[in-house]
């Protein structure tokens, strides 16, 4: 992990100016105290970013690049919780309460992440009705993501769920200019953490997929044949 010299302006960023940053929620007189006191950090990809069981000191919003939030299981087994990209903030919860954080976050490509200090976040919380409101409502948000995904984990198969993520990983890192070939080049063993299964059973999924032409497989990249079908399986709607 290094610093960027050149800190771009809030002002200056996308994800700001297209209200996708938690922090574009703040009333314009406080975008000078966020400007003045953040960093941006480079993390390399496989970089940690923060890690579960430790306090957190401040605030990761990522400015650029893509960032998986997992947990490890004692056996030291990954659990994939969700998926994070540009404008995204991570960390915001266990900072409010004070604990630790409950799972760890890792680049999975090059990275970049403004960081601001809990003291500015914590002030900025205290005097901002914009970004409180933004606060309670990404809380609202994550707890109906979780609850949703519980409930795939308890009443959907493993081939339904490997859809399901197919889909979900077309949504986040969208299609290559074939229109078909996922922009990601995540690992099966990534892949089978996030669907909440053993990687051997996300191969086989994966291969009975191909062989009823559903997919393709290339190397990591996995190219979808049949949509409709996908999303049947996946029984999830338009």
């Amino acid at each position: 992990m290094h610093n960027l010299k050149n800190v771009p302006r809030c002002e200056n960023c996308k994800a700001f100016n297209d209200n996708c940053c938690m922090l574009a929620h703040v009333e314009r007189g406080f975008l000078d105290q966020i400007n003045d006191t953040k960093n941006i950090n480079f993390y390399p990809k496989g970089a940690t970013i923060f890690y579960e069981n430790n306090y957190p000191l401040g605030l990761f919003a990522i400015y650029k690049g893509k960032v998986k939030i997992f947990k490890t299981t004692e056996n030291g087994k990954e659990y994939i919780l969700r998926l994070a990209k540009e404008g995204e903030v991570l960390g915001y919860r266990s900072l409010i309460t004070g604990e630790k954080y409950e799972v760890s976050a890792q680049a999975l490509e090059d990275t970049h992440v403004c960081f601001l200090s809990s003291s500015c976040f914590m002030n900025l919380l205290k005097q901002s009705n914009g970004l409180t409101k933004k606060v309670m409502e990404s809380l609202s948000q994550e707890l109906k993501i979780a609850e949703a995904r519980l409930a795939d984990m308890t009443q959907k198969s493993v081939k339904e769920r490997v859809a399901e993520t197919l889909l979900m990983l077309r949504n986040f890192y969208g299609l290559e200019d074939d229109n078909k070939t996922i922009k990601a080049n995540l690992s099966r063993e990534d892949l089978a953490n996030m669907v909440g299964t053993a990687t051997e059973t996300l191969i086989r999924s994966l291969a009975e997929f191909k062989e009823k032409k559903i997919v393709d497989l290339k190397g990591k990249k996995i190219i979808l044949l049949n949509l409709s079908l996908l999303k049947s399986i996946a029984n999830v709607q338009d």
